[in-house]
């Protein structure tokens, strides 16, 4: 089986976490059993990180919770600011300045009594602001995929746009994962075509040309859209089209992106070797591109 790809930090034994304003020891914190996040992962989520007192990409990580909380026509919505002080409250209470994750999760609020019925929801949201010093989960020196025999959803069965809590489909995926001695899932879309993996959006090289799903059976990365970025700043050739497995077993270099873990070489799927079987020149490239970036763009939070 292959190992955790994330372990018990230390550093962690003792974090404050923020609950609707309220700071409480990580050991004392909860939610209530009326909130819609337990009731039925009534919620939406953003996965954010810190370099060096600043969040990169924090504007458009808080458009993407605002645009899936409309979407679930929630009642009320934090505004940016409010949620970027909550922020800047529990980085403060746990000292943190560098090598953070945060996720932030706006669920519907708390129900009078359980059900579906969103108009059972008279107290609402719930803002919940987790920081964890956590530095980028994956191997640097390369990932194993398998593909997962379920499908992402497309827009007219559960819009992938949706950044919401709802994330059974991929747990199974990477259950399968690790049940196959792999690192992570690929998943397709309905048709067949490559969709994301159960964390990540997925990347390839073939040819000098950078390769990426559409986002039909995928959301609206942050670090995708980064990558694509990249691309086009500095003339490297990308394409947004239909990836096919044959494309992926033949690609001379393939990569995920994904806030928690940057940018990830993938060096094995499904039993074939990618490449040269370690990280691609490209992806090298990119990465220190990506790392640029991060370590001089972002909204002071520190």
């Amino acid at each position: 089986m292959t190992p955790l790809l994330q372990t018990f930090n230390e550093n962690n034994r003792d974090l404050i976490v923020n609950i609707n304003g309220r700071l409480v020891h990580r050991d004392e914190a909860g939610v209530s059993p009326f909130d819609s996040v337990v009731q039925g992962g009534d919620a939406v989520w953003e996965g954010l990180r810190l370099y060096d007192g600043r969040i990169f990409k924090l504007t458009e990580h808080l458009d993407r919770l605002r645009s899936s909380a409309l979407a679930l026509a929630f009642a009320q919505i934090p505004p940016h600011e409010t949620i970027i002080e909550e922020i800047r409250r529990t980085l403060a209470a746990n000292g943190m300045r560098d090598g953070v994750h945060i996720r932030l999760t706006l669920t519907r609020g708390v129900k009078i009594t359980s059900g579906m019925d969103p108009r059972l929801n008279q107290s609402g949201p719930t803002l919940i602001v987790l920081a964890e010093h956590k530095p980028p989960v994956y191997d640097r020196a390369g990932i194993s995929l398998i593909t997962s025999s379920l499908r992402r959803f497309p827009p007219d069965c559960l819009d992938p746009k949706i950044h919401h809590n709802n994330l059974l489909q991929s747990i199974l995926a990477k259950i399968e994962a690790t049940g196959a001695g792999a690192d992570d899932a690929l998943l397709l879309d309905v048709r067949g075509f490559v969709a994301e993996t159960n964390a990540t959006h997925v990347f390839l090289v073939h040819r000098g040309v950078v390769l990426t799903s559409r986002t039909i059976a995928c959301p609206e990365g942050i670090t995708r859209a980064t990558v694509l970025e990249i691309c086009r700043d500095h003339g490297i050739p990308a394409e947004e089209r239909d990836l096919s497995l044959t494309e992926v077993y033949r690609c001379d270099e393939m990569f995920c992106t994904g806030t928690l873990g940057e940018l990830a070489p993938v060096v094995r799927v499904d039993g074939r070797t990618i490449g040269t079987g370690a990280p691609g020149p490209l992806t090298r490239r990119l990465s220190a591109l990506f790392a640029e970036r991060t370590a001089n763009e972002g909204t002071p939070v520190v």
